[in-house]
Order: C-alpha cells, then structure tokens, then sequence
C-alpha cells in the first residue's frame, strides 16, 4: 500500500518512521500514536487518489491540519494521516465580492495577511492562529474571540470541496450568500472533523477590515454585571464589540505566577477582569480629530466615564497605542499556555445562554468540592456569546475522577440549557458526553448520514460519532 502511495505522490511525501514524529503527538501531549504513514498532497486530485487506495486497501484515513486540536481529533494509531500542509494555495481574493478561495492548508494567519493587503479582514481569530489551517478551522467549525460580531467558521464560510470517502469529489465552492437548493452539505461537512469527508478548499467570507480599534481591560464586581454593560455597549456602539473576553480573579492570579512579564492591569485584582474591543469601519470613527484623538477611543471612554460614575464599573484603563492593545490581548491570550502548566487536568469546553453563566460557575464550583475537596478550577470565557472555558485541576492523578468532573461539567451545562462542546468539538474525549446528552434521534441521525457518505469507515474512525 505504501509503495502504491510513493507512486503516487511521490516518495518525498510519504513520511514514515522518525519523520513522522510532528504528527504522533496532540498539541495537548494528552494523546499520542504512531500513525502508518503521513501522505501530504499536493491537490485535490492527489487526495481523491488517496481515499479510493485507502478504501481498495481498507487503511483508515485521519485528515490534520495545524493539529492544534484540544479533544484527540487527529488520533491516528496504524492509520494514514492525510496532511494537506503542501495545499496552502491562495487560489484568489476578489475584493468587490468580498470572498477568498483558498486551499485547506492555508494557515489562518497567512489568511488574515492576505485579507489585510485589501483593505479586507477574514475576522476569524484565537490563540493558535499561527499554525491552525482553514481546512482544520472548517472541520471544527472554529469559534474564537470575534464570534460576537461575526459568528463561528460556519457564518464565514461560502463554499466548500470535500472529497468523499470513495475518492469522487463534491464541489459546493459557490460564493453565494443564498443558495435555497436542497440540504445545505456545506454545512453538513462544516464541524464534521473529517468524518463524512475530506474538506480540501473554501470560498470565505471577508468583510471590512477595522480601520481603528477601542480596546480596554474593565474591572467589574460580578458577572451579571459585566453582561449587563455588555449590553450597554453593544447598543452604544451598534453592534460593532468585537470581543467581550472574562477573566476571573483566579485567572488573574495564576497569569501573574505563570507569566509575570505580562503585567497586571489593575493594582488590585477584582473578581471580574473583562477585555473589551470595538471596532470601527466607518471613517468617521477612525479618522484622528485636531487632538488627534480616535472618535471610536473617544466614545469609548465616554460610555466608560458613565458607567464608572454610575458604579456599574470599579475601573477601566483603555489603550492608548499599539503596544498596550497587545499586551492587553497578550494576557488572554496566554490561557492556553496557563491552562496547560499542570500534568493532571481535565479541561472542558461548554456554552450557555448569556442569563445562565454565573449559576454554571456556581454550580461547578460546589461539585468541584464535593467530588475532590483539594481541587482547583481556571475559567476564562468568550463571554459576549456565552462560551467558557473551564478547566478543573484535580488533586490525584485519577483517570476515574477525571471522569466524573468531565460528567459533572456536562450536566451542568445541559441542565441549564447550555451545551457541553462550544468550539472545539467532539474528537475522542467527548464521545461518552455526546452519548450520554446528545438527544437520542438525533445521534440516530448523525450515524445514519456517516454510514451513507463513508459505508466502509474509512475516514477518521472513533471520532465525532460512533
């Protein structure tokens, strides 16, 4: 089978052995394999060859892109790994349509530069998007800190290629933003993880890039409160906060012994820290006055000015340049580095309607103590669309307690109405949650969809749904 797949691709591009070693570990260390081989094609056509060897041959197919998933998506033991690194192509950008068409490979932040030289944004962003790939964010259906002005990868994506299980190749790259023709597959493959097929291009959404930014760090007494100025702002800008990111006091503490070179906004920590970013595309809020001023800064500090007058703030310092924007968004985005320092934890990632985030951290926090006493627990959230990011720090290493904070996490999302897989989907660590939560006619469904586009199991077995 290997040297079937050397002639056709060439035997440079089929790494065995040590060569495979990027590939035999998640980002997270959490999982590691050793793969059959590591194809990496340099076209659609070459993958399309790829999956009718593998399902002549019955080798199972596991898709990668930037392997910066967080859940054992990429979990690949005597499997093919499919890297689709060599299609990182900007096939074109056309601007007056505001669309990009761009290969898999293609890295996010190469995206993002691409956009920019066109006075154009692809506002999709996080913290590892200087190796995360379109194909990767597609197959994820990638959240991040702009969801709260532009929606998930699933809002910014137009069209689709997937290659299917048995080699022929579905082309939905339509750059339309209605297209009422029978079930939306595009959508269907959107947050599927490779499972119904092999995403290998994309037509993007691309909107105005900001032309200036307002960004500050606010210092609040409760999470209620924070969402309640969330609102505030949301209807003084119109819309246009791009980022709304929650820090607790616990956050705080462990950014300042973890990574003291990143320095405390506040000289005391408060129980709420949020960063705040609004964005300004009109040239009226991003045109300097005579002081030189950014009308969006100004109005900014205005709204802020109101609401420390009327207590609803305990404090707020807005950037003033550049440099102090990045450092402000250095200290969250330093939460996967901070999530990461301890050997035993079990991190989770769920959603909740915005009235319901506090009850959720209650709730955790009490059975959190109840399962393990000497347990701690690290929150930071996407807070504008209801997304936290919960990580528990048990106090043994206990696969058996990990369990049962990973099923307590679960349930109490649900039981508030919430979900227990935001962004980072399902992978192999939330197959038992999925089974236990997941409404039963619906996982029927999802089963019924995989055997009718893979009958044989070739692509990304033991993921997603089983």
């Amino acid at each position: 089978m290997l040297d079937r797949l050397r002639s056709l691709i060439g035997a440079e591009n089929v790494l065995t052995g040590a060569d495979m070693a990027p590939w035999c570990r998640e980002w997270t260390g959490h999982y590691r394999w050793t793969p059959l081989a590591v194809a990496r094609p340099a076209n659609t056509a070459e993958v399309a060859a790829i999956l009718r060897l593998a399902g002549e041959s019955g080798t199972k197919v596991v898709p990668v892109g930037g392997n910066t998933g967080l859940n054992g998506g990429t979990y690949a033991e005597g499997a093919l790994m499919l890297s689709l690194a060599r299609m990182n192509r900007i096939r074109e950008i056309r601007p007056a349509a505001r669309v990009a068409v761009v290969e898999a490979g293609v890295v996010l932040e190469a995206m993002h530069a691409a956009a920019a030289e066109h006075g154009l944004a692809f506002p999709l962003t996080f913290g590892a998007k200087g190796s995360a790939t379109i194909g990767g964010v597609i197959s994820t259906n990638a959240g991040g800190s702009n969801v709260l002005r532009y929606g998930t990868t699933r809002a910014l994506v137009l069209g689709v290629e997937v290659v299917l299980a048995d080699g022929r190749v579905m082309d939905l790259m339509g750059a339309l933003h209605k297209d009422n023709t029978g079930y939306s597959l595009r959508d269907l493959v959107i947050g599927a993880e490779g499972t119904l097929g092999i995403v290998t291009a994309a037509v993007l959404k691309l909107v105005p890039a900001p032309r200036a930014y307002a960004t500050a760090t606010l210092a609040l007494s409760s999470l209620d409160g924070a969402l309640t100025l969330l609102n505030r702002l949301q209807a003084e800008t119109g819309g246009a906060v791009e980022a709304y990111e929650f820090m607790p006091a616990t956050y705080m503490a462990k950014l300042a012994q973890h990574r003291p070179d990143l320095r405390q906004p506040f000289a005391e920590v408060h129980p709420v820290t949020v960063l705040v970013e609004v964005g300004a595309t009109a040239p009226r809020d991003a045109t300097p006055g005579p002081d030189g001023a950014l009308p969006v800064v100004t109005h900014l500090e205005a709204v802020l000015a109101e609401a420390l007058e009327d207590g609803a703030l305990l404090d707020a310092v807005i950037a003033q340049t550049e440099a102090q924007r990045r450092e402000m968004w250095a200290r969250r985005e330093a939460a996967a580095e901070i999530t990461f320092t301890a050997p035993v934890l079990v991190d989770t990632d769920v959603a909740l309607p915005l009235d319901r985030l506090q009850a959720f951290l209650d709730a955790m926090t009490a059975r959190l103590a109840a399962l393990d006493p000497g347990a701690t627990e690290l929150v930071v959230a996407h807070l504008g669309d209801g997304n936290i990011h919960y990580t528990a720090y048990p106090s043994r290493d206990d696969l058996a307690l990990q369990v049962e904070i990973r099923a307590a996490v679960a349930e109490e999302a649900v039981g508030l109405g919430g979900s227990f897989s935001a962004e980072h989907g399902i992978g192999r660590s939330k197959l038992a949650t999925l089974q236990a939560h997941k409404n039963p006619v619906a996982l029927d469904a999802m089963r019924a969809i995989r055997a009718a586009l893979d009958p044989t199991g070739v692509l990304n077995p033991g993921k997603t749904v089983v």
